[in-house]
């Protein structure tokens, strides 16, 4: 059977921290070095090499993850550490990038999720 695509409209993020929680990499694009160590307090160098490493292909830095795979900002009551300046690839879930594994987990999608069902049981 085919998954229908959820209607993104109204999405809200419940904070259950699922995004932050499976491994995978968290792409900084320019500025937000800089932008996420002034807000901890720190100068670009130690930020870099505390919470970064160079992705696949060595052209982009990635933000470092927990021994677990969850993201080394993300709290242990599902909050993000950085939240105000948060990166972009982080603010565009779900609109701009999913996976089938984020979405299962993620309680704003099953309320999507169970929005679109009674819709269409109407």
């Amino acid at each position: 059977m085919a998954s229908r695509k959820i209607n993104l409209n109204g999405f809200k993020c419940e904070c259950c921290g699922h995004c932050c929680s499976l491994s995978g990499y968290v792409f900084l694009e320019n500025g937000e070095a800089e932008k996420i160590a002034h807000f901890l307090g720190v100068d670009v160098y130690e930020f870099t090499e505390r919470f970064t490493m160079l992705a696949p292909g060595r052209t982009r830095l990635s933000l470092t993850e927990q021994s677990n795979g969850h993201c080394v900002f993300l709290e242990k009551n599902n909050t993000c550490r950085i939240q105000p300046v948060k990166p972009i690839q982080c603010t565009g879930f779900p609109y701009t990038w999913s996976s089938h594994d984020l979405l299962d987990g993620c309680e704003g999608m099953r309320r999507m999720k169970e929005r679109d069902l009674a819709e269409t049981q109407r």
